[in-house]
């Protein structure tokens, strides 16, 4: 599992092969034991969680990554 980005103890993963449980563009993200799958275009959280301060973080992340 690839890992694309690392930053304030957040791990950004993206799996090349996952789309027969989730068919939207999406990352995986990780953050000490907490984790969640990331919708890429809106943000929105498909599945699990994150603190509130580190999902600023992770949106303002798939802002800047955007293109």
């Amino acid at each position: 599992m690839p890992t694309i980005s690392m930053f304030y103890g957040i791990i950004i993963r993206m799996y090349y092969f996952d789309n027969q449980q989730h068919n939207l563009p999406h990352i995986h993200v990780h953050f000490q034991g907490d984790e969640a799958i990331i919708e890429i275009p809106t943000g929105q959280i498909l599945q699990g969680k994150l603190p509130k301060p580190k999902q600023k973080l992770v949106d303002a992340w798939i802002e800047i990554h955007k293109d």
